[in-house]
């Protein structure tokens, strides 16, 4: 039997909707540049007619105000990618980015990235997935609001290619531990560090003022790369 709508059981969201303060730029931005950078929740998504070529494509979910996703997209032109982002203030901010650089290789989506991961994302088709310092939830009551649980891997695993990576960062460490069991607890990942490690920051991975005024204070930041065998 199929339940009606208004019985079936909620998602849990692994976030709340904290819009903010938009500046002008935030708010000209969204309005004058998300035809060109934004991407439509209900088409699915394809790179040729989005990116004009089949390159390496790279998905980030949770790109905050969007400041490591452009520099990586500046350094990387022979790459694709894609960010999903629900707060507005961040998408305003990297629309802003992405235009002073001239930036050809980016786009976004403002919706549930899980729902994208889902319904609009081919299967078998991305190069790499990164989830940086996803909110921590640290209150246990809400620990089942994290992203990163087996459910949400399984969708990753899926939308990978063989021998693409998934990237995780974290500065809260019960948080980097529950990451790294639920990972190493998938069958289809090989964790690259080694068995029970975590990671060095790679390169690729550009430091953010947030990180850096982290470290000053003495802060941990754990990094995972689990690639899909």
């Amino acid at each position: 039997m199929t339940l009606p709508e208004s019985q079936k059981p909620r998602a849990i969201k692994s976030f709340v909707l904290r819009q903010g303060r938009m500046t002008l730029g935030q708010n000209a931005a969204l309005e004058q540049l998300w035809p060109i950078f934004g991407l439509d929740p209900a088409q699915a998504f394809n790179a040729m007619d989005t990116f004009g070529r089949e390159g390496p494509l790279v998905l980030e979910i949770g790109f905050g105000n969007g400041e490591s996703l452009v520099e990586m997209a500046r350094v990387e032109p022979e790459t694709d990618f894609l960010g999903i982002e629900v707060h507005r203030p961040g998408v305003g901010h990297l629309l802003l980015k992405a235009q002073q650089l001239g930036l050809q290789n980016i786009r976004v989506y403002s919706a549930d990235a899980v729902e994208i991961l889902r319904n609009r994302i081919p299967t078998g088709s991305l190069d790499r997935v990164q989830i940086f310092f996803p909110d921590p939830w640290p209150k246990k009551r809400h620990h089942k609001r994290r992203l990163v649980n087996a459910e949400f891997l399984g969708l990753v695993v899926e939308r990978l290619k063989p021998g693409g990576v998934l990237h995780c960062a974290t500065d809260w460490e019960d948080y980097a531990e529950q990451m790294l069991a639920s990972l190493e607890a998938t069958v289809s990942l090989r964790n690259q560090a080694g068995e029970g490690r975590f990671a060095e920051r790679p390169a690729s991975r550009p430091l953010t003022k947030f990180e850096l005024r982290g470290q000053g204070l003495g802060h941990g930041v754990w990094d995972l790369l689990f690639e899909k065998v």
